[in-house]
């Protein structure tokens, strides 16, 4: 499995990856340029930076064709989705290095997408999609209005939540072309 597969999915298009790093580029720079700002410390900047990197190119690529085909692939199941959620620590890491970023508020955020997750993996297939936005909608109104983290993060719940619930859990929905035309799901060209 080469780079690109492990960062964007494999058989994504040329187009896939252009946007997928675009943003992920995108991401960093802003989260570097905002925490250059506050003044802190080159390791709270690179962490920053990094993680916006994940968040904002995870956002856009797990929102992919080539991406959902390959977490959406035959064998995979709510033990997988859920443990990809799991995993996205990242609310530690900017609790351990980000002046202002407090533990609770890090284990806030965790347990709002852990648990937006759970309800949208639980859900009736039928209704996974509008309930995503749901647990979304109210997960963001949690983040933004109970959580209190640095100005210079207030994007970090919300680009989370949007990578995970919205753009990783949701499969693709039958009948939608991918870039290269054909039905979501089938096998690329």
């Amino acid at each position: 499995m080469t780079l690109i597969d492990r960062l964007i999915a494999p058989q994504a298009t040329r187009a896939e990856v252009c946007l997928g790093f675009g943003a992920a580029i995108g991401g960093a720079a802003t989260g570097f340029v905002l925490a250059m700002s506050a003044g802190w410390s080159w390791l709270a900047v690179l962490v920053v930076a990094v993680i916006a990197f994940d968040m904002f190119g995870g956002a856009v690529v797990n929102a992919m064709a080539s991406a959902k085909r390959w977490y959406h692939r035959p064998g995979r199941t709510w033990v997988h989705h859920l443990g990809f959620v799991g995993v996205h620590v990242q609310p530690f890491i900017l609790a351990a290095v980000v002046p202002g970023f407090g533990w609770i508020d890090a284990a806030a955020i965790y347990a709002v997408a852990l648990g937006g997750a759970v309800i949208v993996t639980v859900a009736p297939e039928a209704l996974r999609r509008p309930i995503a936005f749901a647990a979304t909608a109210f997960g963001l109104v949690a983040v933004t209005s109970m959580v209190t983290v640095p100005h210079e993060l207030m994007w970090f719940a919300p680009v989370l939540l949007i990578k995970l619930l919205l753009a990783h859990l949701l499969p693709e929905q039958a009948g939608r072309p991918d870039l290269h035309g054909s039905p979501a799901g089938a096998a690329a060209a």
